[in-house]
């Protein structure tokens, strides 16, 4: 791909979301459309949702001129791009009058299921070692469980913003190390830059949240290209770049499972909110977690090493995350910041 067209619209969806984000926040706040704080919240203050729209456009609007501008981009981008723009139309309408959990879903299974349909033959998540309705199935339940834990994780200020960096840069890293997911690093290089221009408003304190309109669909075009690295080969590297969600997510749903809590019902419970919880700010939590990232996109190139090297790095990416994670719950002696 002409890296002159990769630059324009990566600078392209920066500006749309940097001038868009401002513009949305005006709307947000005459329309009234806030998040108001409840026990389960981290922040104190009634703050403007929905600031998404103007991530999710740029990133639409992006990815659009990049596979025109790539013919031989794999046919699922088209649908994951108009089946991801439903996605958020039904996230705007949640974000405006609570859906129940059913419409919810429904939506994300058929976005999810759409989009597999599209993928090749070829384009096998789980490389080959499972027969190809398995592979999609399975490939879709995780990405359903992504779209999810990618919400659930969108709880203090500037953290979805550190991860979809970290994501998108990885993808782009791995890109151009490892020549079998070359196409795939304009679209990580895009989505990195479609976040840096809403994330300095949403940095503690935040003016804006991205609401559903923006986690549900970010997590569904995040997750869209971890299983096409998947699907190329660097299956440990899409397991690494994402470790810490994973782990966080994973482990805190274990948990509540497993202490009969209500497991589908919002909560305070995330390594990152007891970190919170426990006397650190919003903005050291999310930095910390990009530091983290930036140690993850290290070992996601290191997995590109065929053997013992990739089994290293995934082994390393476990032993980092869940190093992190009790650091996260570990008492400190600071006072409590909120937003």
């Amino acid at each position: 791909m002409d890296w002159m067209i990769v630059t324009g619209a990566a600078l392209g969806a920066l500006a749309v979301s940097g001038a868009g984000t401002p513009l949305t926040l005006g709307l947000l706040k005459r329309r009234a459309i806030l998040d108001h704080p409840n026990p389960r919240s981290s922040h104190t203050a009634p703050t403007p949702r929905g600031g998404g729209i103007a991530v999710v456009a740029a990133l639409i609007l992006a990815w659009v001129l990049l596979g025109a501008a790539a013919p031989a981009t794999s046919a699922g981008l088209w649908f994951a791009l108009g089946l991801g723009a439903g996605l958020a139309l039904v996230s705007w309408i949640d974000d405006l009058k609570s859906l129940s959990p059913g419409p919810r879903l429904l939506a994300q299974v058929i976005a999810v299921g759409a989009t597999l349909q599209a993928f090749g033959p070829d384009e096998l998540v789980f490389q080959g070692l499972l027969p190809l309705a398995v592979d999609r199935l399975i490939t879709g339940l995780l990405w359903l469980w992504f779209i999810n834990l990618f919400n659930f994780m969108d709880g203090i200020d500037g953290l979805a913003g550190a991860e979809t960096v970290a994501i998108g840069l990885g993808v782009l890293t791995v890109a151009l190390i490892g020549q079998e997911a070359g196409e795939l690093g304009p679209f990580g290089l895009v989505l990195a830059a479609a976040m840096l221009g809403f994330l300095p408003l949403n940095w503690q304190p935040a003016k804006i949240f991205l609401g559903d309109v923006g986690s549900v669909p970010l997590g569904f075009f995040a997750g869209w290209l971890l299983l096409m690295l998947a699907a190329h080969g660097q299956w440990a590297a899409a397991l690494t770049l994402p470790a810490y969600y994973l782990a966080d997510a994973s482990t805190t749903l274990g948990l509540r499972i497993s202490q009969g809590k209500p497991f589908w019902r919002a909560h305070r419970e995330h390594a990152y909110q007891r970190a919170v919880q426990l006397g650190r700010s919003h903005a050291a939590v999310s930095a910390s977690v990009g530091l983290v990232n930036l140690a993850l996109i290290g070992l996601a190139a290191a997995s590109l090493s065929p053997g013992a090297a990739r089994w290293a790095s995934l082994a390393g990416a476990a032993v980092l995350t869940l190093a992190f994670l009790w650091y996260l719950r570990r008492p400190t002696t600071r006072p409590i910041h909120g937003t």
